[in-house]
């Protein structure tokens, strides 16, 4: 087919789609699309599930299937053209979707079908589209339907220019030190500046934004004015504080602007602010109780937090000759206090995290957890380094995904899950189809033929993820908009992917994923016993850190004025939840695509909220574990069955308490963040 965006014989053609395929495939798609919904929304058609699934929802799934790969690629492969082609695209498909939420021809027919007839997963479902065609302005009629309308098409253009900017402003920067400024970096980081420096045919070392160059350098560079130089363009990026060329990125009118929108849209509906009706979908019952969850938590985190920092104050004016540390300081002086106290780095731990030895040491406890295999398999791809694998159950397929791990230019910051396609029983053919994800991680890659190295964070990274991507291939929904993570409450979509985070500190799961790049030795039980005597270093700090993005994204959502400057409110936050103060140049709101490009508005707080309930599902596998250390089959066959394999399918409090026996409780976060008395 001519048109790879067209062809639905297999899964996304990525090696042949083309920009140019951008415009005829959504014209074509979106027609037949608005055909389908005028069919189902005729008179005489009946208002039966499976009826209107056969026509709107195969029609509207491979409309979906072919914008996914286009946003996809967008996100890992950006390029001028392809941008181009997206941009123009965007107006069109937010449009359609818009429509057709909003649709009360549709909202109607839905309201007919007979929930008796449906079943279990059928009824969740038709109970989130009700609520769901509210939210979408459904009920709406006149010049409030319009204005509902243009305010959801204006958004996806402020969200996407929001996360152009952030990636173009971060790509723009780059510093070519001198091998005497990088005293302290290192060796890798090192290497791969040195070799991408050489790629431009310049000389020196090129360091960048991007988190593999960024955050060694924070951590480990003796030169404070390199730190300060990095510092400053990181926390200015995409701001009016930016220097030089670089403030033509600012998103300061876009944040004023998508907050006026959201509180519009909010009030439209019924609701005082935005943060009302981001609630409605989710486990909280409303912004007051995340309000409250969050300063709760704060309160019991901070005596902590104070600790860390007078440590920290103390290590730099004893050891380090520091009497008044600043912002670009704490990462390296927090780095060199826990050498000191833990007698170990980073740097050091990094040497045996091959990312394949990683990635072998993941899939056995998949596997051996999970009682699944992973094997290799092949799909068209986007990019060299991109793998492909299939899951299977005795045999049996049951869900497949991309693995895309290393960062690289035209690839946005950050690391996520997302979908290719949904398990569901389809309408059309009866046929079970099986569920495909997109991993993607942000690891610096190899260089001179060894293999990339992860640091432990980035193993985190790496089983978070795996722990969404698990949600969403190991669910045995068969109704597509509940199967998977379909349908589960946002504030509790981060139970899996945080759940899959505790192995990383478990010593017979490390000790299969590790070998050292020179020797092929495991991690030392020494070193990795360092590392548990440092793993909630700074816990209290990085509490508050996360709890003060998460309440400012609340509040902004909710007591803000958008007419205002965001910074003061920021300020504000600060003064009330933060340690530690950034300089007033800083500009993190700026780039927190999170809230203002990827679906967290409002629901920042989802995070924290989330690791209530993961800290205490992995509870259940500390209480079971085995003589011989290892996890608990039974249990992960448990967990597996109540929280994977149901999927969206009931409410998440009923998953949770069906594995648990009961509801979650926070003394298991503050025991396994060491802020437990």
């Amino acid at each position: 087919m001519s048109n790879a965006l067209l062809d639905f014989s297999a899964l996304p053609a990525f090696d042949r789609i083309q920009p140019a395929d951008v415009g005829p495939a959504v014209d074509a798609l979106l027609e037949k699309a608005n055909a389908a919904l005028e069919t189902v929304t005729a008179p005489d058609f009946p208002a039966e599930w499976n009826a209107i699934a056969k026509v709107l929802d195969v029609a509207t799934e491979q409309l979906g299937i072919a914008w996914g790969s286009v946003s996809h690629l967008n996100s890992v492969a950006d390029t001028p053209e392809l941008r181009a082609a997206y941009n123009a695209a965007l107006p069109q498909v937010t449009e359609f979707w818009t429509r057709l939420g909003a649709d009360e021809r549709l909202y109607a027919k839905y309201k007919a079908i007979d929930p008796a007839a449906l079943n279990a997963e059928q009824q969740r479902a038709h109970h989130n589209a009700i609520r769901n065609f509210v939210l979408s302005g459904a009920e709406l009629t006149g010049p409030a339907k319009e204005r509902f309308a243009q305010i959801q098409e204006r958004q996806a253009e402020l969200s996407q220019k929001f996360s152009e900017n952030a990636l173009d402003a971060t790509d723009a920067f780059a510093y070519y030190a001198t091998a005497e400024e990088l005293e302290g970096v290192p060796a890798d980081v090192q290497q791969a500046a040195l070799a991408a420096a050489k790629a431009e045919g310049k000389d020196g070392y090129k360091l960048t934004l991007k988190m593999p160059c960024y955050l060694p350098v924070m951590q480990f560079a003796q030169r404070a004015d390199l730190r300060e130089k990095l510092y400053r363009a990181f926390v200015t990026r995409a701001s009016e504080q930016a220097e030089g060329d670089a403030c033509k990125f600012d998103n300061t009118a876009l944040i004023n602007e998508i907050l006026a929108l959201r509180k519009e849209e909010a009030q439209l509906l019924g609701y005082a602010n935005f943060g009302e009706v981001s609630v409605v979908p989710k486990m909280a019952k409303s912004p007051a109780e995340v309000i409250h969850f969050l300063r709760d938590l704060a309160h019991r985190a901070r005596p902590y937090a104070e600790k860390d920092v007078a440590d920290m104050r103390e290590f730099a004016r004893a050891e380090l000759g520091l009497a008044a540390p600043e912002a670009w300081d704490w990462p390296y002086i927090a780095e060199k206090l826990k050498e000191a106290r833990y007698a170990f780095s980073e740097q050091e731990v990094k040497q045996y995290f091959t990312a394949p030895k990683v990635l072998a040491g993941l899939f056995k406890i998949i596997e051996t957890l999970f009682e699944v295999a992973i094997r290799r398999d092949s799909a068209p791809v986007w990019h060299p380094s991109v793998e492909f694998y299939r899951i299977e159950r005795n045999g049996e397929l049951v869900g497949q995904f991309y693995l895309d791990q290393p960062a690289r230019t035209g690839k946005r910051g950050g690391a996520w899950m997302d979908d290719v396609r949904t398990r569901w029983l389809r309408p059309d053919t009866g046929k079970l189809q099986t569920p495909v994800a997109h991993l993607v991680c942000n690891f610096a890659d190899g260089v001179d033929d060894k293999p990339a190295l992860l640091t432990h964070d980035d193993v985190i990274t790496l089983f978070h993820e795996f722990g969404h991507g698990l949600h969403h291939m190991l669910t045995q929904v068969n109704e597509r908009d509940v199967s998977g993570i379909g349908g589960v409450e946002w504030d509790a979509v981060e139970l899996p992917s945080q759940f899959m985070e505790n192995f990383c500190w478990e010593w017979d799961v490390l000790k299969h994923m590790t070998a050292h790049v020179e020797t092929g030795e495991s991690l030392p039980r020494a070193l990795f016993d360092k590392m548990i005597a440092a793993k909630n270093f700074q816990a209290g700090m990085q509490t508050l850190r996360q709890i003060e993005f998460a309440l400012f994204d609340m509040l902004l959502h909710t007591e803000h004025d958008p007419a205002d400057d965001v910074m003061p409110l920021l300020a504000k936050v600060r003064d009330e939840v933060a340690v530690l103060q950034p300089p007033a140049f800083s500009r993190t709101p700026h780039t927190f695509s999170h809230i203002f490009a990827g679906g967290y508005a409002a629901g920042y707080y989802s995070y924290k909220w989330a690791e209530v309930l993961s800290a205490d599902a992995y509870a259940a596998f500390e209480e079971t574990v085995g003589a011989d250390g290892q996890p608990s089959i039974e249990t992960g066959r448990r967990y597996r069955k109540a929280i994977l394999e149901a999927g969206g399918s009931r409410p998440a409090m009923e998953s949770f308490k069906e594995f648990r026996g009961r509801e979650p409780q926070l003394d298991a976060l503050l025991r396994h963040q060491g802020m437990s008395q």
